[in-house]
């Protein structure tokens, strides 16, 4: 998913913010507010100048630089509203580039971008991918497309291995 998209997105829309709060100056937990004191949602994670902040429908990384502060705690300049928006218009597009890739015959790489096989077929929300090891079933929700426009399933070899050798009777 676009979420650095998104952030830098969220940036620009939040620059009139004056009073800066470091990440370190909010904590896991604490209600974020918007523009009119609403609230907006809860921090969820604080590291690396990112806060995840979840409204309830979406967890949302956002700059530190983005928040101030108030009486009631850290604010940000967009609604609870603006932000699900934005977050549910990026992953329709994701999708949307996800399945326009997802056809048969599509080569698919692994999360390590290591060559996976091909998709045999689509049949709705399942996919089958041929691998070396022989057909393995997977999810549409498995799948995404990578900044460069790779069809890449979200697993390693190894764990698609793993779940294909459990799901496959024992010989004896």
């Amino acid at each position: 998913m676009k979420f650095l998209k998104f952030a830098a997105a969220t940036a620009i829309a939040l620059s009139s913010v004056t009073a800066l709060a470091a990440d370190g100056d909010i904590a896991v937990g604490a209600t974020v507010y918007g523009p009119q004191g609403n609230i907006v949602g809860t921090v969820d994670a604080v590291g690396d100048g990112v806060i995840t902040v979840d409204t309830g429908k979406h967890k949302a990384p956002l700059p530190a630089s983005a928040f101030g502060t108030s009486d009631n705690g850290p604010t940000i300049t967009v609604t609870q509203a603006q932000i699900n928006a934005m977050l549910d218009e990026q992953l329709a597009a994701a999708a949307a580039q996800r399945d326009a890739a997802l056809v048969a015959g599509a080569m698919v790489h692994t999360a390590k971008n290591a060559m996976l096989g091909t998709v045999k077929s689509v049949d709705g929300d399942n996919v089958v991918v041929d691998i070396e090891a022989g057909p393995v079933a997977l999810k549409r929700e498995h799948f995404a497309v990578d900044a460069s426009g790779t069809l890449i399933a979200l697993f390693t070899m190894d764990q698609i291995e793993a779940a294909a050798a459990a799901a496959t009777p024992a010989e004896g």
